[in-house]
C-alpha cells in the first residue's frame, strides 16, 4: 500500500493499467450519490446537528486533529458534543461505546485518541447512524461524524473537507489509479475547505481550492514518556541528538519533517496506516530514543519503556481563520433541525 501511495501522490498522472478502474469507480460511485440526491436511497437525518468532517484522499489529511479543535470549541460554546466513527481496523462490527481505557484492537486508535483528548462521549459502529441516535439520546446535542464524509447515509448540516497541503489529489486520479475517493469538484459542494499545511503540491493550483479555504497547521510543542514516568519534555531537548521515529499514519513524512525542523537527526522507520505494533518493531539494537505519533502510542503502550515518547500535535489557526470557521460552523448549526 506504501508503495501504492508513493505511486500516486509522488508521479503526475501518465498512462496507467489502473485508468479503466478508476473510471468505473468514478461511475459507481456518482451511481451511488445520484441515488441519494434523488432519494432511490434514503439519507436519515436525525433530530439534533450533524458535522461531518472528511477528506477526498486515501491516506491521512489531519481529520482527526481537526476533530479534536471543533470538539473544543463547540464544547466552549455551550454544546455537550458526541462523536461517532467506523473504527478502521478493529475488532469486530458491534457498536461499542468507548471509553478512555478502552482496548484499541476493540475501538480503533483514531477513536481511542479523540475520547482521551476531548472527553466526549463517543461510539465507533458501522451503522453510524444509530451509533449517533444512541449518543442524542444519551443527552449529546450536536453530532461530529469523524471520516464520514462519503457515508451518505447520514444526513448532514455541515460538511468540512480537510486537504493535505503537501500532497493535495496526489495524481489527481480515482482508485485505485490514484488517491481520490471523489473528483476533486467535490469541494464546491463542502461548507467548510481546510487546508492542512502550506497548499504547495502541484495538484491544488489554479481554481481548484475555494478562495475561502481555511488555513490550519499542526503544531507539537513536547514529547510525552509513554511509560507515564517523568514530565513532558520541550521538543527543543532533543535538538542535535540522534533519535529513531516512528509513524503508523497517512502521511509519515509530515511527521519525520516535523521533526527534523526542530534539529532532530531522525531515522525513519515508516509503517502502513493503523499499523499494529510490536515491542520487537520498535527494539531498533541500540539505547536511542524512539518518538512517535500519539496515534501510534496509543498501540504501544501495553510494552512502554523508557525510551519510548509520543508527541502530540494540536491544530492551529490563525486569530482571523479560527474567527471564520467558528462563524460558518456555528452558522450552520443555528439552521439546522434541533440546531
Amino acid at each position: 500500500m506504501q508503495r501504492l501511495e508513493r505511486l500516486w501522490y509522488e508521479h503526475a498522472a501518465g498512462p496507467s493499467l489502473l485508468a479503466p478502474l478508476g473510471w468505473l469507480y468514478g461511475a459507481l460511485g456518482a451511481l451511488r450519490r445520484g441515488a441519494y440526491r434523488t432519494r432511490l436511497l434514503r439519507a436519515r437525518r436525525l433530530s439534533r446537528p450533524v458535522v461531518v468532517v472528511g477528506n477526498l484522499t486515501v491516506g491521512g489529511t489531519g481529520k482527526t486533529p481537526l476533530t479534536i479543535y471543533l470538539a473544543r470549541e463547540l464544547a466552549a460554546a455551550g454544546l455537550r458534543v458526541g462523536i461517532v466513527s467506523r473504527g478502521y481496523g478493529r475488532q469486530g462490527r458491534e457498536a461499542r461505546a468507548v471509553q478512555a481505557d478502552s482496548d484499541w484492537r476493540d475501538v480503533g486508535d483514531e477513536p481511542l485518541l479523540l475520547v482521551r483528548r476531548t472527553g466526549c462521549p463517543t461510539m465507533v459502529a458501522a451503522d453510524r447512524v444509530a451509533a449517533a441516535r444512541t449518543l442524542i439520546a444519551r443527552g449529546a446535542e450536536v453530532i461530529l461524524a469523524d471520516d464520514g464524509l462519503q457515508h451518505l447515509r447520514l444526513a448532514r448540516d455541515c460538511e468540512i473537507v480537510v486537504i493535505d497541503g503537501s500532497r493535495g489529489f496526489g495524481n489527481g486520479r480515482l482508485l485505485p489509479a490514484g488517491p481520490l475517493r471523489e473528483p476533486a469538484a467535490r469541494l464546491a459542494r463542502a461548507d467548510l475547505v481546510v487546508v492542512n499545511g502550506e497548499p504547495v503540491h502541484g495538484s491544488l493550483g489554479g481554481a481548484v481550492l475555494p478562495a475561502d479555504a481555511l488555513r490550519m497547521q499542526l503544531a507539537a510543542q513536547s514529547a510525552v514518556r509513554l511509560d507515564g514516568r517523568g514530565r513532558a519534555c520541550e521538543l527543543g531537548a532533543f535538538r542535535g541528538r540522534r533519535v529513531h521515529a516512528v509513524a503508523g499514519i497517512g502521511n509519515p513524512r509530515r511527521f519525520f519533517g516535523e521533526l527534523a525542523a526542530r534539529g532532530i537527526e531522525v531515522i525513519e522507520h515508516p509503517f502502513p496506516d493503523h499499523h499494529p505494533f510490536t515491542a520487537r518493531e520498535l527494539a531498533f539494537g541500540d539505547e536511542l530514543p524512539v518518538l512517535m505519533t500519539e496515534k501510534d502510542a496509543v498501540k504501544c503502550a501495553a510494552f512502554a519503556n523508557a525510551r519510548l515518547w509520543y508527541v502530540p500535535v494540536s491544530a492551529v489557526f490563525s486569530d482571523a481563520d479560527a474567527l471564520r470557521l467558528r462563524a460558518g460552523l456555528l452558522g450552520r448549526l443555528r439552521g439546522a433541525p434541533g440546531g
